[in-house]
């Protein structure tokens, strides 16, 4: 399976993110599956391509052209196959199109935007891949606040809820990926309007 990692690029981060997410990349490999991601060095994107490179896993990164121009980001000089795009939505587009399954480390902005991409995407029923936040050191705790408060005043339906995983376990996160989604609920299920 192809799982794409979205995550942080920022290189000033705890290290305890970094090791946690050089362990996620090891055992995606372990478990057969390759790496989709942003295509930076640097931060938890950084990290999960060094974890899956350790275990001689295959990895594809997307990067947009102007990342590079720029001098934005600094790119995994050991993908395997790197795209360039022109613009961030290209990216996200190719990203999501390549991949099977989405693993969303902790990140900042960019992160959150594609973590909410992918589950509008899913709620409009456009694809049915499992989405899980790997859940380090509570990261995503507040996230998680925030949306059974949505849930609980009526902004979304609680059946948002079962369309991903929050978890700090890796086994507990691979199981989820691993197995098959059920049926595509209806947009009507997911959504009012």
């Amino acid at each position: 399976m192809k799982i794409c990692v979205f995550g942080a690029a920022s290189p000033k981060i705890d290290n305890v993110y970094i090791e946690k997410v050089e362990e996620l990349g090891r055992e995606m490999v372990k478990r057969g599956h390759s790496l989709v991601f942003g295509g930076g060095n640097n931060g938890l994107m950084g990290a999960a391509a060094r974890g899956v490179m350790m275990e001689g896993g295959y990895i594809e990164g997307v990067i947009p052209s102007f990342f590079e121009n720029e001098d934005i980001e600094e790119v995994f000089p050991h993908c395997d196959n790197i795209f360039e795009t022109r613009t961030m939505r290209e990216r996200k587009q190719m990203m999501e199109e390549m991949s099977n399954a989405f693993i969303i480390v902790p990140g900042g902005i960019g992160t959150f935007e594609e973590f909410f991409e992918i589950m509008t995407l899913r709620q409009l029923c456009r694809h049915n891949k499992p989405i899980a936040l790997y859940n380090v050191s509570g990261y995503y705790n507040e996230l998680n606040t925030m949306m059974k408060a949505a849930v609980e005043k009526g902004f979304v339906r609680s059946a948002m809820e079962e369309l991903y995983l929050t978890t700090d376990s890796l086994e507990e996160l691979f199981k989820f990926l691993e197995t098959p989604q059920g049926e595509n609920l209806l947009v009507k299920d997911l959504k009012d309007g």
